[in-house]
């Protein structure tokens, strides 16, 4: 009979030394998704988003490449774009200052800086960031040298189905006054998990770094998967309708729920988005009430179900393993 696992260390859940840690150590080195490459059709559209307290910008170039950055001037930390979704006229300019830049992050004009002895140009040039694409979506990686996203991808991919009509979306933005790792494993959780049959709940097992219900194929895919991807992204289907759900990290105690849902513009979803909907606002209320309690300072620790929440022990583990890198 397998033993429960002790749950991770209190501190993990308020300190914002360790939020700063895991800043650094975890969101600072995977993949994280970005948008929607329906977003960057045309040369100079942009998306721009704080991933971890990272402002990021990914660009489309004048060769259609995609390209990403710190969404930073390095001449006094002015951001070179201002709005979350827009375009540029073939460079980035500064939005303080105007010095400005080529798409390829080579600084282009020092605007106003005038003659200086020792000033090199070429120092001065964007700090570039990893951008990749799967199916449509776009995810960046502030490790320049991290292994391709289709690794971190592969076990979602093989299980995937091959539906590619769901261009029509819908977007939500919820906060929530938790940790995002409380909201992580609330999603984890299998608990919580939609059962039919008690003495048979689904299995959560967990392929290199995505969790998954077992007996999920690309055979039935189509109608209803469950996945969640390290370190804070659930790809979930339910009736037919695509749900990105993207728990980001604000601050030790705050983070927000970034959903898109992707669906065929023909098919009714009005109910399905409504039902995910409600889960959220559910989770959100739950996740914030055992913050609330974390916080009181009386829970120490706790045991996790081998059964149950097997997942969420591997989501713990794999937190404090990063931290110890």
């Amino acid at each position: 009979m397998a033993r429960p696992t002790i749950t991770a260390p209190l501190e993990l859940y308020r300190d914002p030394v360790a939020f700063e840690q895991e800043r650094q150590r975890i969101f600072s080195r995977t993949w994280q998704f970005m948008g929607l490459e329906a977003d960057l059709v045309r040369r100079g559209d942009y998306l721009a988003e704080v991933m971890a307290g990272y402002p990021l910008v990914v660009v489309r170039d004048r060769e259609r490449q995609l390209r990403g950055y710190h969404n930073l001037c390095p001449h006094r930390a002015g951001p070179l774009v201002g709005e979350a979704k827009g375009r540029c006229d073939g460079e980035f300019v500064c939005r303080i200052h105007r010095w400005r830049y080529g798409f390829d992050g080579v600084l282009l004009e020092a605007t106003g800086f005038g003659p200086a002895e020792g000033f090199d140009p070429q120092a001065f040039g964007l700090t570039p960031i990893r951008v990749d694409t799967w199916r449509g979506l776009v995810f960046v990686n502030l490790d320049v040298d991290a292994a391709p996203l289709s690794e971190l991808i592969r076990p979602l991919e093989e299980r995937f189905d091959p539906a590619d009509d769901r261009t029509a979306r819908v977007r939500h933005r919820h906060p929530v006054a938790c940790n995002w790792k409380v909201y992580v494993e609330h999603f984890l959780d299998g608990f919580h998990l939609e059962i039919e049959d008690e003495e048979h709940p689904p299995e959560v097992v967990v392929d290199g770094e995505i969790a998954l219900h077992a007996d999920v194929t690309r055979l039935n895919a189509a109608d209803g998967l469950w996945a969640w991807i390290w370190p804070n992204l659930g790809v979930t289907i339910y009736r037919g309708v695509l749900l990105l759900e993207h728990m980001r990290p604000v601050s030790a105690d705050a983070m927000q729920i970034d959903h898109i849902f992707l669906h065929n513009p023909d098919d009714p979803v009005d109910a399905a988005i409504h039902a995910s909907e409600q889960v959220t606002e559910d989770r959100a209320w739950d996740c914030e009430r055992v913050q609330q309690n974390l916080d009181a300072g009386v829970y120490r620790t706790g045991v996790l179900s081998p059964t149950r929440e097997g997942a969420v022990a591997w989501f713990q583990d794999h937190v404090q393993r990063a931290l110890e890198r």
